[in-house]
């Protein structure tokens, strides 16, 4: 089987650099040799990990207007009497029965 081309340089390494201060080098330096990592691979897991949390809290969801409709109406619903819970709420706690 062969591949295309676009694929292969989809695949491929890129370089990417950057200037950095010698004290910033020399702490994640110190970070890498603890974990047995080189600089760059630990600077391209720290990296990846933080771009993938900004990503997944800015990461908006939809859902079709029947559904937030339900969701509205059950936000807007009067409470349910929930007879666990109001047991807990009504017994002391064990730090109070001393």
């Amino acid at each position: 089987m062969s591949t295309s081309h676009t694929s292969k340089r989809m695949d491929a390494s890129v370089p990417l650099n950057m200037r950095i201060k010698p004290a910033t080098r020399n702490l994640i330096d110190r970070a890498a040799e603890l974990l047995g990592k080189t600089r760059t691979d630990f600077m391209l897991e720290a990296s990846e990990r933080r771009a993938e949390e900004v990503l997944l809290d800015r990461s908006i969801f939809t859902v079709s207007p029947e559904v937030y409709a339900e969701f509205l109406a059950r936000l807007d619903a009067p409470a349910q009497i929930n007879v666990r819970l109001k047991r807990t709420m009504s017994t002391k706690a064990p730090w109070d029965n001393a």
